[in-house]
């Protein structure tokens, strides 16, 4: 995807209005609001330290949380100065609005090199409605902008698309590697492709399935979505694990298209089920995993596939040369229901001659939990937004970059 980066410019001397994503997890510990996990600050210092580098003023701004345009204590980014201050090895100013006389005089009085956090955008409810006069405010601070902020890049928001239309705006480096790997690389990829896709509902992730279709050489289907799948070939019954009749003709429809392609589709042949489950509690009653084809019992419920399906995703995905993972393999947040996730993404781990690329979500926490993020070749810092770029859709924060 040839957009502009802030190699293709010259950003010496200039004030440069960096879009982020510094929505980080905050916990209040013995009256101090502390940042409990760091990693998108830190996906963010190739930017900026390549701008501080070339000499640019370096002007950055993010959402936090959900405050719906009002200001809470709780979700202002003031501790985010401190820490990234801290990695950077430089000051950090903190201005306590995203726009507004602080906020101008701030950035019209830095020098070459200096960085300026502005207050969380969605302190103004103009932020979420991509309000132009709130666009215009955070666009009169600098004179580029610089979008980096890749897991916002699917709103049409004021810092993330409406900016844009009041300075030249290129991609930060986080940005470019999303769309080298979610995108271009997706393009032509390296074959055998192969495609595994899990989560909750087939609705959910029929627009990726549809487009990947066409490119993939096997689609994987695991998590919810796969029984579903599993009644229309198999005709087993499903007791209550996760299905709707309304989704059975969207299924049928991608068999159908996956024969027609000569698109291998993998799907599950056993399952971990359990006859209580608890999401909200995290608990689950008496387990066992089902024989090969075998129904799910009436007041039993699948959640997670079973050593049988690891088995026979294994064969395929050793012999990838791209592979691709979107969504889990069954409920992983709970310990029990983990193995079959964690197993595959060992799995991919463990093939170094293919490019792995795990398209955000919870397939990105599932692999964190799992310990094998040093052995993927990317990771998506995207849920919704890698979602849709693989549906093929347009993602207003990248059509409002310059075209190379």
């Amino acid at each position: 995807m040839p957009k502009k980066t802030i190699r293709d410019i010259d950003v010496s001397g200039k004030r440069c209005l960096v879009r982020v994503d510094f929505n980080v997890p905050l916990e209040r510990q013995d009256g101090q609001i502390v940042i409990t996990d760091s990693t998108r600050i830190q996906e963010t210092l190739p930017t900026i330290k390549y701008l501080i580098e070339k000499g640019a003023r370096i002007i950055l701004c993010s959402h936090l949380g959900r405050p719906k345009g009002k200001r809470t204590p709780d979700e202002s980014l003031a501790p985010v100065a401190p820490a990234l201050a801290a990695l950077i090895g430089r000051p950090v100013a903190f201005a306590g609005d995203c726009v507004g006389p602080e906020a101008k005089e701030l950035a019209m009085s830095m020098g070459d090199g200096d960085v300026l956090l502005l207050e969380n955008t969605r302190f103004h409810a103009g932020e979420e409605a991509n309000d132009a006069t709130l666009a215009k405010g955070m666009a009169d601070l600098a004179e580029i902008f610089v979008n980096d902020a890749f897991g916002s890049a699917h709103r049409a928001h004021a810092s993330t698309a409406g900016v844009a239309d009041y300075l030249p705006a290129v991609s930060g480096l986080l940005m470019e590697k999303e769309l080298a790997y979610l995108h271009d690389e997706l393009e032509t990829p390296q074959r055998p492709f192969v495609v595994i896709l899990g989560g909750a509902k087939v609705n959910d992730k029929i627009g990726v399935i549809n487009r990947l279709l066409d490119k993939a050489d096997t689609i994987i289907i695991g998590g919810g979505m796969a029984f579903t799948f599993r009644k229309l070939v198999e005709g087993i019954t499903l007791g209550n694990s996760l299905y709707k009749p309304e989704w059975e003709p969207i299924a049928q429809a991608a068999l159908d298209k996956a024969k027609e392609r000569g698109v291998k589709m993998l799907i599950p042949v056993d399952a971990l089920i359990t006859d209580s489950f608890d999401f909200g509690a995290k608990t689950v009653g008496n387990t066992r995993y089902t024989a090969v084809g075998e129904g799910i019992p009436d007041g039993w419920e699948g959640v997670d596939i079973g050593p049988e399906s690891v088995k026979l995703f294994s064969e395929e995905i050793a012999k990838a040369k791209t592979v691709l993972w979107n969504g889990p393999m069954g409920v992983f947040e709970i310990k029990v229901c983990a193995k079959g996730t964690f197993d595959l993404a060992e799995v991919i781990a463990a093939n170094q001659d293919a490019k792995t690329i795990i398209g955000g979500g919870d397939s990105v926490k599932a692999v964190k939990k799992a310990g094998l993020s040093d052995k993927m070749t990317f990771i998506s810092t995207g849920g919704g937004a890698s979602l849709e770029l693989l549906e093929g859709k347009i993602l207003p924060g990248v059509a409002a970059l310059q075209d190379k």
